[in-house]
């Protein structure tokens, strides 16, 4: 999943480590992968398994830039510094990665360095990706080099002017914040089926890379749940929208969503009450909806899991009030009007939506996120749900409220849906509708 907006900020901080040159500096870069650098004909079994991992790890949604050039790269991430692009990593010998070694391989995805000895942006989830195990990365290499077309595409050079393009505060980031690998060990925890999924959010899923916070170095608060705060919820907008807490709050996390029911979401976008929106569509579309019912399974009930961050918040209790004023015709509440105009056909007066169609707005989690700008963002760009393997039809929410409601009516209506049918959103101003548009990428 891209983190374009988290990224461009964690690179503004780690080009400010000047003090720690030292460490980038010939002095120490860093550990290194141990792994053998020749290995033998990959079996077809091995590369079948390979392209399955990388379809869990979405690398295609980073690495492609052309649908008809898959792993080309050429991707841009633009950032404040300038502009980087993803590498080419098909098995091209000239242009891809086809001279990597087993080593080369291992080295750049769970260590962050590349085949010249440089250290990668942290575009790249390295961190996330360093519990990744040796024969899972073993699976990955037989399919990068011998299940996807080379592709004869020229990386784009960096758009950095020197001295922010330097490559040194990379290497001192990475080797202070970045966890050291260490493959991933099942007996970690008692259920194999929990083992499983802990495997699959914490490492290849990367989830942690967007939904958990960052810290002053801009780097992961946590990376598995003995950090409070993994998979809290973003505190930075990722591509214009906000991550929401995955953990087991009754407001704002998955506290009131079965398993059963996130499983759903997870593999096909869309369950009984809810539906992914912003970077998570892309998830789904690329990674999710290919993985096999037993992972996806093993990843929900993993997620079931944690507990929430703020157990003494009262939980969630539907209010009927909303419901029964609009039934009465009346709409004097803030919003209430726009809602009724622009939203309750799909989304109905009672904000349960329809099942599997149109979420529902009463008790959903992104709708009472202290953040209101991923809300801004739905009502005034509009969403598209894709079909999928699991779910073929698709549903849009329409673009054109944003053109045909101002400012002030965006900000009435997020305020209404945050505050009704017993949400615990806060109102929203205009000023913060105002500062939302200027949030990157919306």
């Amino acid at each position: 999943m891209k983190t374009k907006t988290i990224i461009s900020r964690t690179l503004m901080t780690i080009i400010g480590l000047g003090v720690l040159g030292v460490i980038g500096l010939n002095v120490y870069h860093g550990p290194t992968s141990d792994m053998p650098k020749n290995v033998n004909e990959p079996s077809q079994a091995l590369i079948d398994k390979g392209e399955y991992l990388a379809r869990l790890g979405d690398c295609t949604s980073c690495h492609t830039s052309d649908p008809k050039h898959p792993f080309a790269g050429g991707l841009a991430f633009n950032l404040p510094i300038g502009t980087i692009y993803s590498p080419n990593i098909t098995p091209d010998v000239k242009d891809g990665i086809g001279s990597y070694t087993l080593q080369d391989f291992d080295n750049a995805v769970r260590y962050g360095v590349r085949k010249d000895g440089k250290s990668l942006y942290p575009a790249m989830p390295y961190p996330d990706y360093s519990i990744i195990k040796e024969e899972d990365i073993e699976a990955l290499y037989a399919y990068f080099m011998h299940g996807v077309k080379p592709e004869a595409i020229a990386n784009h050079s960096e758009n950095i002017s020197w001295p922010l393009s330097m490559r040194w505060p990379l290497t001192a980031w990475r080797i202070l914040y970045s966890p050291t690998p260490v493959p991933f060990d099942d007996a970690s925890y008692k259920d194999p089926e929990i083992s499983r999924g802990a495997y699959l959010v914490q490492g290849l899923g990367h989830c942690s890379s967007c939904h958990t916070p960052r810290g002053l170095a801009l780097n992961e608060e946590g990376y598995d749940e003995s950090n409070p705060h993994f998979l809290s919820g973003s505190n930075e907008p990722v591509d214009g929208w906000m991550p929401i807490n995955l953990r087991g709050d009754d407001i704002t996390g998955l506290g009131r969503i079965s398993a059963e029911d996130l499983a759903m979401l997870l593999w096909t976008g869309r369950s009984e009450h809810n539906a992914v929106f912003g970077g998570m569509r892309e998830v789904v579309d690329n990674s999710l909806q290919y993985a096999t019912k037993e992972d996806i399974t093993a990843m929900a009930k993993y997620l079931k899991t944690l507990p929430p961050v703020n157990p003494q918040n009262p939980p969630y209790v539907y209010d009927e009030a909303t419901h029964k004023a609009l039934a009465a015709g009346d709409d004097s509440a803030r919003g209430a009007s726009v809602y009724l105009d622009s939203c309750a056909a799909c989304h109905r007066t009672d904000g349960l939506g329809y099942a599997e169609v149109f979420p529902a707005l009463a008790g959903n989690p992104a709708v009472q996120d202290p953040s209101p700008l991923s809300l801004i963002k739905i009502i005034s760009h509009g969403s598209t749900l894709h079909g999928t393997k699991h779910a073929v039809t698709t549903y849009v929410m329409p673009d054109e409220l944003g053109t045909r409601l101002n400012e002030q009516d965006i900000a009435d209506v997020v305020t209404f849906i945050r505050t009704s049918w017993g949400n615990q959103g806060k109102a929203v101003s205009v000023e913060e509708v105002k500062q939302s548009m200027k949030t990157k990428g919306l």
